[in-house]
């Protein structure tokens, strides 16, 4: 029997509406999972708002685009249907149908959420939710359900988007991640090691992997 190995941390600094770090966090977890240690890893959620001036009233995908990028309607078109078919090749849901808005109020429950050891968890489904089209991220009652789906107290999380909690610890993270490099997201650190900047393929994160974590180790057979 091996013996245990250490555990390894790797570092997402991500954002809700960012179409790269929805197909980043999935190629990820799947070069984790080709792993027969693939418990030895451990995801954190690091905040990092990709705009952080955004409004906080929800706006049309089309109009949230123009207004960070510039360019027009055709452009936004395009690019969603890149990214459409991107997503489907992963075997993802992706739904051009969203409603944008300030993320930084999610970010304060992705804290709470990392503290009670469910960040990943909590973010991964409200991002699989937002992208499906299947789930209002921007709504209170809807962020307490996943919460609850996920074993974190619902009333809590809504306390939390009532208040101002964990807003420096949001703002913290945003500093880290560009001080280790980050220019935009998804940002990958993989035990304070290695970096990986955009979605890289998996069999690249599965490298990444190998260089913190060592070969991938070859299973006994008894």
């Amino acid at each position: 029997m091996q013996s245990e190995e250490a555990q390894v941390v790797v570092e997402v600094w991500s954002d809700l509406g960012c179409p790269w770090c929805y197909v980043g966090k999935h190629r990820l977890q799947a070069a984790i999972a080709q792993r027969p240690d693939e418990a030895r890893f451990e995801i954190a959620m690091r905040s990092f708002e990709l705009d952080p001036g955004a409004p906080r009233e929800p706006e049309k995908n089309e109009k949230s685009f123009i207004r960070a990028h510039g360019g027009t309607a055709a452009d936004v078109l395009r690019a969603e249907r890149r990214m459409q078919v991107i997503a489907r090749e992963e075997g993802l849901e992706f739904s051009p149908d969203r409603l944008n808005a300030n993320t930084f109020d999610l970010h304060r429950v992705v804290q709470f959420a990392n503290d009670q050891g469910r960040g990943f968890e909590f973010f991964s489904d409200v991002q699989n939710g937002f992208f499906a089209g299947a789930l209002d991220p921007h709504a209170p009652g809807v962020l307490a359900g996943v919460a609850e789906a996920v074993g974190l107290d619902g009333q809590r999380v809504r306390e939390i988007l009532a208040g101002d909690e964990y807003a420096n610890r949001v703002r913290a993270d945003r500093t880290e991640g560009l001080e280790l490099g980050a220019t935009g997201v998804p940002f990958v650190v993989f035990g304070r090691r290695v970096a990986a900047p955009g979605a890289q393929e998996v069999p690249v994160y599965g490298r990444l992997l190998e260089r913190v974590a060592g070969p991938v180790p070859s299973e006994r057979v008894s």
